[in-house]
Parts: C-alpha cells; sequence; structure tokens
C-alpha cells in the first residue's frame, strides 16, 4: 500500500520508518527542508516539500494512488485541513489526523475523521496510573455511541464465566489482558482477580456497566436480567 504521510517531526518520521520496514511505499510532506533529517538513513520515498494541504503537492507525494494519510505536523488546523483535503477530494478512506486540542478532536471524529488527540491520550493514562479507579476510554467510535472501556476485575467474579460481565445489547468483553498477556475471550474462559478486560458499551450505559459490575463485586447474586 501506498502511504501518504504529512509532517516529518518525530511521530512523522519514526512512522515513515515503520511502513516502510513493513513493506509499504511511502511518501512524506513537510515544510521544512531540515525536517527530512529526521526519516532513517535507509528510508527510499518521496519526500515533497511545502504544505500538505496543497493538492498539487498531495498528487505529487502520491496521493491519487494511496491507500492511506496520516496528518501529523504539529497545528491542529493544518492536519484537519489536510485529512478534509485527502478525504473529500482524493476519495481516501483510510484518513487519521493528530489534534492536540481534545475538544476539536470530538468535534472531527463526530464529522468521520479519525483523530488521535494526544493530549487527552497522555492525560488519560497518567490518571489510570496515579487513579486506579478513575473511569476512562480507550477508544470512542465516529459517532460517539459506542466506547470501549477498560475495567479491572474484582475478586468476586474470580472463577465466573467472562461472559457473565456482558450486558446484553449494552455491553460485552472484547478482550482481556492477564499478567500483560493479551487474551481473546473463548466460551470456557473464567476470570482471575486481578484480570483486565477492555469492554465495548454503549456511550450512554457506561454507568449502568459500572453499576453492574459493583453490583457483583459486592456479592450480589446474579438476577440474570442482563443474560
Amino acid at each position: 500500500m501506498h502511504v501518504v504521510v504529512v509532517g516529518c517531526g518525530r511521530v512523522g518520521s519514526g512512522l515513515a520508518g515503520v511502513l516502510e520496514g513493513a513493506g509499504h511505499t511511502v511518501a512524506v510532506i513537510d515544510k521544512a527542508q531540515k525536517a527530512f533529517r529526521r526519516l532513517p538513513e535507509s528510508f527510499s520515498g518521496r519526500k515533497v516539500l511545502g504544505v500538505g494541504f496543497d493538492r498539487d503537492l498531495l498528487r505529487e507525494a502520491g496521493i491519487e494512488e494511496a491507500g492511506a494519510l496520516a496528518a501529523v505536523t504539529s497545528g491542529d488546523n493544518s492536519n484537519i485541513m489536510v485529512a478534509r483535503t485527502a478525504r473529500e477530494q482524493f476519495g481516501i478512506e483510510r484518513v487519521v489526523a493528530r489534534i492536540y486540542d481534545p475538544r476539536r478532536a470530538e468535534i472531527y471524529e463526530r464529522l468521520g475523521i479519525p483523530t488521535i488527540a494526544t493530549v487527552q491520550w497522555t492525560t488519560d493514562r497518567v490518571l489510570r496510573r496515579i487513579l486506579p479507579g478513575v473511569a476512562a476510554t480507550e477508544w470512542t467510535d465516529p459517532s460517539a455511541g459506542v466506547v470501549l472501556v477498560e475495567r479491572t476485575v474484582a475478586a468476586s467474579w474470580a472463577g465466573r464465566s467472562l461472559t457473565d460481565l456482558d450486558i446484553t445489547g449494552l455491553a460485552r468483553v472484547a478482550a482481556l489482558s492477564r499478567l500483560g498477556v493479551g487474551r481473546v475471550p473463548t466460551p470456557d474462559l473464567v476470570t482471575q482477580e486481578g484480570d483486565v478486560v477492555y469492554m465495548s458499551v454503549d456511550a450512554l450505559q457506561i454507568a449502568e456497566l459500572d453499576a453492574h459490575l459493583a453490583g457483583e463485586s459486592a456479592g450480589s447474586p446474579s438476577t440474570g436480567g442482563h443474560r
């Protein structure tokens, strides 16, 4: 696959190197010539000097045969302009924009432009390490209807089927991490204290999920109403 990377900072140059190492062809656009020095010495892709939302420069970078584009400059406005140009003018489906302002990231996600909000991503993970009980989300779909949340399994769930954590139509276990090793749920998998589960859940029902988990952890009997 051909990939266009706009922005040759630490993220863009590293991304370009990884993509090329994986066998993809890559073109990198940056407005500063010296930025290309960050690329690996072995990099053999195209280097295009200029702003990434210039359609002629995007064509020079091979946007018309590209399968994906990543806009990872240091400016939110530039990244969104690049992403929208790639999506709307060239029909590129796999587009992602790096956004520093999480409020903007939410808006653009709802418009169908996947974003990486670096500030919010970092904040969530710092809070999770210093405040283990904080509720954080790993992923939100563009319509903000479904989120992926991380939860630690309490002792009272130990020995129960992993599927008992599910709430039909509202929440489901997507993956489990045990002692740092990820696992895909299987029908015979039972929980252990300290397991970390990643659950897809209706964005409006996170509180119900947490109440469900808290009720079980408090030792309340399963009513079967969610199953």
